[in-house]
């Protein structure tokens, strides 16, 4: 595949990459995660008014630089390859992309919010009976008045914690569509159950009971979020593809360091030949894993089904290259490969996580069959 980069494109990977080699520590990082707010608001900030990143696939009339999916891959990579948990894919893929195509003037107040790094945004979707079917929606919205009231609940909310909007899905009376609203975080009515995930990152459960707000917290028209909702996913599938290309690619340098390193019989491991082929096929899975999230990210502007069929070869892939690359990478470290000492355990932990993200391998592999079934 030949995919080259910009000039400025390859400015904002270097940019990004020297950031979070300069500033961001894994050590601390993971104290934020596990003990703290779940995030580091200082470097948060500094991804909006020191590396623009916020911004950077946002467009110019909200105070972002224009960009699109490529500079999406490149800075989702980048963030992969430190295991930065701050919420980029929620706030700036789902959030930013739902808000930018629903329009109008509270759209574009959030989107500015998105770019001065004052507003976090997680979407709502998932529901106990939905699987990963986002159409499977029981919440409902009515009006009341000038505004609309919200009853339902929502499942394994991913930032939920850490957002200062939440973006939900509901289904209004007699309407065949889904309709997205946007809710404040302390709204009345509205119960956060958050949590920890196995990557060490903050998500909810939420509860919603008779959650009034107004008018404009309709994104875009009733019963008309359908389709924005399918292209974001596909969008967060290609970001999360990419931040998994970084952890790979960074799993994998680590792996072929330490097997240059390790001494066994008098000799580093990285010497004896099954260890080798271990890591060819390593190399082999990421390489594959790569291609297939560049498809994707070309893809994005596609039409639907196309667009579609790309994302779920694209999350196959990857989820069966994460799963490889992982398990054989913490194996070659021994017992070592699981201690919080080690990064490798961190990233372990994280591509587990990605391989079920916005759904698994089996998920996948049926939507794309059913997507190049004959009519």
């Amino acid at each position: 595949m030949d995919f080259e980069f910009t000039a400025e494109q390859q400015l904002l990977r270097d940019t990004v990459t020297e950031f979070l080699a300069a500033r961001y520590d894994l050590e601390k990082s993971r104290a934020a995660a596990r003990l703290g707010a779940g995030r580091q608001p200082e470097i948060w900030r500094a991804f909006a008014d020191e590396v623009g990143i916020l911004g950077a696939s946002l467009p110019e009339e909200v105070g972002g630089f224009g960009g699109g999916a490529v500079e999406t891959l490149l800075i989702a990579e980048a963030l992969g390859g430190a295991l930065v948990v701050e919420p980029y894919v929620d706030t700036v893929v789902l959030g930013g992309g739902l808000l930018r195509r629903a329009g109008g003037e509270r759209a574009t107040e959030l989107l500015r919010g998105i770019v001065s790094g004052t507003v976090i945004t997680a979407l709502a979707a998932l529901e106990a009976d939905s699987g990963y079917d986002i159409t499977r929606v029981a919440t409902t919205a009515r009006r009341d008045g000038d505004a609309w009231v919200l009853d339902g609940a929502k499942v394994v909310v991913t930032s939920a914690p850490l957002a200062t909007h939440l973006l939900v899905t509901a289904r209004t009376p007699d309407a065949s569509g889904l309709s997205l609203f946007v809710v404040e975080a302390d709204a009345p009515g509205l119960t956060q159950h958050p949590y920890r995930t196995i990557d060490e990152r903050r998500a909810a459960d939420l509860v919603l009971d008779g959650v009034r707000v107004p008018a404009d917290a309709l994104l875009g028209t009733e019963a008309g979020a359908d389709d924005s909702l399918a292209r974001a996913v596909d969008e967060a599938i290609a970001a999360i593809a990419a931040e998994a290309v970084g952890g790979m690619r960074k799993v994998l340098a680590d792996t072929v360091a330490y097997a240059k390193q390790r001494r066994q019989f008098g000799v580093p491991i990285g010497s004896f030949q099954v260890l080798q082929h271990r890591m060819v096929d390593m190399h082999l899975e990421l390489e594959q894993a790569i291609a297939a999230t560049y498809l994707v990210t070309l893809k994005l502007d596609a039409e639907p089904g196309e667009r579609a069929r790309a994302a779920a070869a694209a999350k196959a892939t990857v989820a069966r290259a994460a799963r490889f690359i992982g398990q054989h990478a913490v194996q070659l470290h021994g017992a070592m490969g699981m201690t919080e000492e080690l990064a490798i355990g961190h990233f372990f932990k994280r591509l587990t996580a990605i391989q079920y993200e916005w759904g698994s391998a089996d998920h996948h592999i049926a939507r794309y069959a059913a997507l190049t079934r004959p009519n």
